[in-house]
């Protein structure tokens, strides 16, 4: 009577799935950069000059674009500004290429053909235009 090496087989037959998964996660964290996500500008972002904060989502269905002022600096609230914070000023950007949303900029009770630019993954720019007059904000993301 031959004695099975079922413990053999089961132990390589582990080792064999362990070295496989082992094999995929290696190959996944040295796959090209390419393989990664897209930056988004979805988050948190502040003016350059650091006097108004904003936040960046996902809307209409999560395909477009939309901020709301977060936070505006002490030294700038006044019942006139201090009415902007929690509200919209910029609503359903859609994708226009590479880093790019079109959409409408929100700005003093007009409304304003308006551009989102990723420019890097931490700097955007946000350019709200009427005609051809156009006044462009940077942001850094924080």
């Amino acid at each position: 009577m031959s004695k099975s090496p079922r413990g053999f087989i089961m132990l390589k037959s582990v080792f064999t799935a362990g070295t496989a998964i082992l094999s995929v996660a290696t190959a996944l964290a040295l796959a090209p950069a390419s393989h990664a996500q897209s930056p988004t500008p979805v988050g948190q972002w502040e003016l350059a000059s650091g006097e108004s904060r904003f936040e960046i989502f996902a809307c209409q269905g999560g395909d477009e674009l939309c901020a709301t002022m977060t936070w505006l600096a002490e030294d700038l609230r006044d019942s006139e500004t201090a009415a902007y914070l929690g509200t919209r000023v910029l609503d359903g950007a859609a994708p226009a290429g590479a880093g790019t949303w079109r959409g409408t900029v929100l700005y003093e009770g007009s409304s304003y053909s308006g551009r989102l630019t990723l420019d890097a993954p931490d700097t955007i720019s946000l350019q709200g235009c009427q005609g051809i007059f156009c006044r462009t904000m940077e942001l850094t993301r924080i």
